[in-house]
């Protein structure tokens, strides 16, 4: 079996616990920093690091929900897993969440799964094969301009008034899975998605390598692309667009200096 379907399986059983878990209903508490957190994103960890691992146990482990074991840096691939993404959704009854799985391999993901099963979307994508929803083949929008534009992100921050260019009038939306944002992007339902605030590497890394092959742009805001399996997981920025729409942004948000925590 090779690795997309082995992370294509384990994503499936994953989605069917996350949506079973929520009907019966779920414990919720906080995790340090105020976050929520339920019963059903560790047991959805639990499921996917067993068979995971257990089918690759020469392989690293990140989770969101796992302790991070450094043991991992030293690791030829490594399992970039969020079991579920977008957990305030999940906890409103809304389908915006995801299962979210990539395979990074120098510091790239090689594989990637997000998994969205309340809505029944499945995107795929393997490095050099393209990118897939439900196994057909995707490609990003061919938007040229910021003006009306399908924008995913913080309405309030686009109409913040200290912009040095005030943001043209679009649409915008928002999605409480950043995994599921980027797979948006690429599917060419939306045309861009901006979040200008710390994403974690299990956030992105499915969703990079899923835009990069159907066509898309994934970096930070200063225009980087990211590296995975680094010590601290966290990454400053994203702004994932078309080709066309991706220098239009970055102008517009290159200037600003973000503190990493």
């Amino acid at each position: 079996m090779t690795d997309l379907d082995l992370i294509l399986e384990a994503a499936r059983e994953a989605g069917a616990l996350a949506v079973s878990a929520r009907e019966k209903g779920l414990k919720v508490w906080s995790k340090d920093g105020g976050s929520p957190v339920t019963d059903a994103d560790l047991a959805v960890d639990a499921l996917l690091k067993a068979k995971l691992t257990g089918a690759r146990p020469s392989y690293g482990w990140l989770s969101e929900e796992t302790a991070d074991d450094p043991s991992r840096l030293a690791t030829k691939r490594q399992f970039v897993v969020d079991p579920i993404d977008g957990t305030a959704a999940y906890l409103k009854g809304k389908p915006w969440f995801s299962v979210s799985i990539a395979v990074v391999e120098n510091g790239r993901p090689i594989a990637g799964v997000v998994l969205a099963p309340a809505l029944d979307e499945t995107y795929a994508a393997i490095l050099g094969g393209g990118a897939t929803l439900n196994g057909e083949p995707i490609t990003p929008s061919a938007t040229l301009a910021l003006e009306d534009s399908a924008m995913l992100g913080d309405a309030k921050m686009f109409a913040y008034p200290g912009w040095p260019t005030p943001w043209p009038v679009m649409r915008v939306e928002s999605r409480n899975s950043i995994a599921y944002r980027i797979c948006l992007v690429a599917s060419g339902d939306f045309d861009a998605a901006i979040a200008l605030s710390p994403k974690n590497e299990w956030d992105l890394a499915a969703g990079d390598l899923i835009c990069n092959e159907a066509g898309a742009v994934v970096t930070d805001h200063k225009g980087r692309g990211f590296t995975y399996n680094r010590p601290n997981p966290l990454l400053p920025s994203l702004v994932c667009a078309n080709r066309a729409l991706a220098p239009l942004i970055l102008s517009r948000v290159g200037h600003i200096d973000l503190q990493q925590r």
